[in-house]
């Protein structure tokens, strides 16, 4: 005899009351919950994606009817009523083995498809681009392409922590733009929107890939586990605006373009060397998101100066700032590591209670080893 399944009970915020539930259905039949126009593209292309083993969200189905219709469901809990953010990528389950992953629709013209491509083929630790699962062709458009990748978060989204979280984000960063560098390529884009983390080491359970704090179903709050020690891995993505360099050609380009609008050099007439463009974007990033904006960051100077020098031929090129930042990492106290990040923005008595407490653990931590 089988023994019925029982059901989680539903939060009370997910559960409406008799007068929202009129005013959720007037709404839903008014349409303020259907496809946006840009999500009706990937509406087209379930049935062609499922074929090809990823099955999209529920409301992607073609023909999809809200799951709370004649419920008393709250729609904002209701998984298939969310939304995309970015139309142009969208999540999805690989059907194989149940994994998430992303879908990004992209020109095939360009060097965004062959640098991807070039970049999944390279087995190397030190290989901090995205990989790319497969390249499907897209059913409806011969200019367009849908590119498979693992499923992504923003590296800032949760927060560092840490002094730890930022000296292993600029390990990984550093060693990345060294490996690109070295095959040729310039990423000419790098931004913290451009850089995305496999974070599965601190969601074990899982999130909603798009409203990220929540569980899987949308229904409860998550919160992640803290980045030490769980080897999360950084990546560089979007190589939209890249550029791959034969080995005897010039890395010289022109273009004023991207997300970081400091660097001195960008122009659309007056040539600049790509490669030293990455050096600076990514140093100007450390300033502007790191030294700036928390106390206790007097290991980032020695690389952050060098690589923001407004004169390019000035800048050390990446395997130079990575000799650099290994000798300025030997110099850091391990204790550092596990000191919790102090905004400079911070109020002075928030500071003093979160030092104690952070002291206060420091302690624990201690004591626990000389226990061992």
């Amino acid at each position: 005899m089988s023994v019925p399944v029982r059901q989680k009970r539903l939060p009370n915020h997910a559960v409406l009351d008799d007068e929202s539930v009129e005013r959720y259905a007037k709404l839903t039949c008014e349409g303020l919950f259907n496809l946006m126009p840009k999500e009706l593209f990937w509406e087209a292309r379930y049935n062609y994606l499922k074929d090809h083993g990823y099955q999209l969200r529920p409301r992607y189905t073609p023909g999809w009817k809200p799951s709370w219709i004649g419920t008393n469901l709250d729609p904002t809990f209701c998984e298939d009523s969310i939304m995309l953010i970015n139309y142009q990528v969208i999540d999805a389950t690989r059907i194989s083995n149940r994994e998430l992953v992303a879908i990004k629709a992209f020109l095939k013209e360009g060097e965004e498809l062959h640098i991807a491509q070039f970049f999944s083929s390279i087995r190397d630790p030190q290989n901090h681009c995205v990989p790319i699962h497969e390249i499907l062709p897209d059913p409806h458009d011969s200019q367009l392409a849908l590119m498979v990748m693992p499923y992504l978060r923003p590296c800032n989204n949760p927060d560092f922590a840490t002094i730890g979280d930022i000296i292993e984000f600029v390990d990984q960063t550093i060693e990345g733009l060294v490996f690109m560098h070295k095959h040729r390529v310039a990423h000419r884009d790098i931004a913290f929107a451009n850089i995305m983390m496999d974070a599965k080491p601190l969601y074990p359970s899982g999130h909603h890939p798009i409203r990220m704090g929540y569980t899987p179903d949308a229904l409860y709050p998550v919160t992640a586990l803290p980045r030490a020690g769980r080897g999360v891995r950084y990546f560089y993505i979007d190589f939209g605006l890249s550029s791959h360099f034969a080995e005897t050609s010039s890395s010289y380009v022109v273009g004023d373009f991207g997300r970081n609008s400091d660097v001195p050099e960008l122009s659309d007439d007056v040539p600049y060397d790509a490669f030293k463009v990455d050096v600076f974007a990514l140093g100007n990033l450390y300033s502007k998101e790191f030294e700036k904006k928390y106390n206790n960051m007097d290991f980032l100077p020695s690389i952050i100066e060098p690589m923001t020098q407004r004169r390019p031929e000035l800048r050390p090129t990446a395997q130079e700032v990575l000799r650099e930042w290994e000798k300025t990492r030997a110099t850091i106290k391990e204790s550092l590591f596990r000191w919790r990040l102090a905004p400079k923005a911070e109020p002075a008595f928030d500071r003093v209670v979160n030092d104690t407490v952070a002291v206060a653990w420091e302690g624990v931590y201690r004591l626990k080893k000389f226990v061992k």
